[in-house]
């Protein structure tokens, strides 16, 4: 949250009168060093515990691009808010502290660096940049031994999370004075760092390629009431207009766009595939849409089930999996409770499948299971919608 108010500030999104009455507040809440974070994490229960609950929101925009800002939350407990930010993001920002002590307790086993890397892979973020951060605290002082020892580490892990030397970008940086963030790091601080600071290295990131032109798509992440129910996401697919005519599924309720808002708050006449909204719908009660609702094409809508087989890539479970497993699914915006109905094949490293249905599978394996979810839920095959046919099993 420090380094996204930073960036905030730093890009001009909060003016410099604003951060001075955060910081005014904080010291006055004995907070002083965490004033910057205050931009994001708005709520009174964050402030005090200085530790993100829910999904933060906010954009930036730098010569190049526009962004979107997900601050997830870091802390165990807030894991299925950190996934719906996840599932949103086209690409990711692992801060790591390299602080004496704190990198070593989050990448030990059971630490959240190791979950949230993994997590962050099955919701689909395809590249991550590390930026290995508080390079300005005392016990680091902007040693390349230590930057050198966490990346080292690092690595060989995240290659096995799924992320390869192309996909995970190592950076060295200070979310709180801002060094190697706007601006490249300078080189009496850092002589032996010279690369791209972090907005740099987010604008020479390929473009991603966007269904504009396909069926609506529209996983809903937040809804509440202004003059008239409005809900918000992203645009996973397609585009929206006012006055078009939508379907929110499962229920089949078709509305009307009344209007559509963009990241800065303003009307659109239309947006579309990449870009995170707010739409106003007619004649809905805000009572009759959740988190997890779908807002698609009337044409078009999408497949809404209440079991299906999936391949399962099983990458941490504490024993054995079998029939009748129980576990929490985080798909798109929807959390549901979900059984394993059945196994039935596993899958070699091939991905070949097994003649007979396994009895069990276990950390390391795959297989194919029917899942059967207690709600009907919205759902599209893999292969047509990579973001609504990818999902997380959490037991925990």
């Amino acid at each position: 949250s420090t380094l996204g108010g930073n960036i905030l500030y730093l890009t001009d999104m909060v003016d410099k009168r604003t951060m001075e009455k955060y910081e005014r507040e904080a010291k006055e809440a004995g907070r002083e060093s965490w004033y910057l974070s205050w931009a994001l994490d708005t709520n009174q229960e964050e402030r005090a515990k200085g530790k993100t609950v829910e999904c933060g929101r906010a954009f930036f925009e730098t010569a190049k691009r526009r962004y979107t800002i997900l601050d997830a939350p870091g802390h165990k407990t807030f894991v299925p808010s950190m996934l719906g930010g996840a599932a949103q993001a086209d690409i990711g920002v692992l801060v790591i502290s390299a602080r004496k002590g704190e990198f070593e307790t989050g990448f030990e086993r059971g630490g959240q660096t190791r979950e949230h890397a993994f997590l962050a892979k099955t919701a689909g973020v395809r590249r991550l940049i590390i930026a290995i951060n508080k390079m300005d605290d005392p016990t680091v002082n902007w040693d390349k031994a230590r930057y050198d020892d966490i990346v080292g580490k690092l690595t060989p892990f995240l290659r096995q999370a799924g992320y390869y030397k192309a996909d995970a970008i190592f950076m060295p940086i200070s979310g709180f004075t801002g060094a190697g963030v706007k601006d490249r790091v300078k080189a009496n601080v850092c002589p032996w760092y010279s690369g791209p600071s972090l907005l740099e290295q987010l604008d020479e990131q390929k473009n991603i390629d966007r269904k504009i032109n396909g069926p609506l798509r529209i996983p809903i992440s937040e809804k509440f009431s202004e003059m008239g129910t409005v809900i918000s996401g992203k645009i996973d697919s397609g585009h929206i207009k006012v006055n078009q005519k939508v379907m929110i599924m499962p229920e089949r309720r078709i509305t009307d766009v009344v209007a559509v808002y963009g990241e800065n708050e303003n009307e659109e006449p239309m947006a579309v595939c990449g870009d995170n909204v707010r739409v106003k719908l007619r004649n809905v009660d805000e009572r009759d849409v959740r988190s997890g609702f779908v807002l698609t094409d009337v044409k078009n809508p999408c497949h809404v089930t209440r079991a299906f087989e999936a391949q399962l890539q099983i990458l941490d479970a504490e024993s054995i999996i079998t029939a009748g497993f129980r576990s929490v699914m985080h798909l798109h915006t929807a959390v549901e409770e979900v059984i394993i109905g059945k196994l039935v094949h596993k899958l070699n490293k091939k991905l070949q499948k097994s003649k007979l249905p396994p009895p069990f599978v276990k950390t390391g394996e795959a297989c194919i299971a029917r899942i059967e979810v207690g709600n009907t839920v919205c759902a599209e095959k893999f292969a047509d919608f990579p973001q609504l046919g990818r999902f997380t099993l959490r037991d925990k």
